[in-house]
């Protein structure tokens, strides 16, 4: 497979350095980063109104657990039963904030 790869510039202080794959109409994120003892994998999740998508998760008994890293405002984390991440950000946001 012949995917599109480039690394993308970040000011994070858990991943040394960030890849974008595009895999089709969607863009896989790849991080490095250097403390981990193994890999995880850490979906995205975009939604018209976060607001509106968190109200509706915590409703339904899934809390966001924003302490696992910092994110910009009108973003969180929140895990399925089986630990996998998703972050939880606004549609129209195209271009990856860390």
């Amino acid at each position: 497979m012949k995917l599109e790869v480039s690394e993308r510039p970040i000011n994070n202080p858990t991943v040394s350095r960030t890849h974008e794959v595009k895999f089709g109409n969607n863009i896989i994120w790849l991080d490095c980063v250097d403390n981990y003892t193994h890999a995880e994998t850490w979906l995205q999740l975009t939604v018209p109104n976060v607001q509106e998508a968190t109200n509706y998760l915590q409703s339904n008994g899934i809390e966001t657990c924003d302490e696992l890293e910092e994110l910009p405002e009108n973003m969180h984390w929140i895990q399925d039963p089986a630990g996998t991440v998703f972050n939880l950000q606004c549609k129209t946001s195209e271009v990856k904030q860390n």
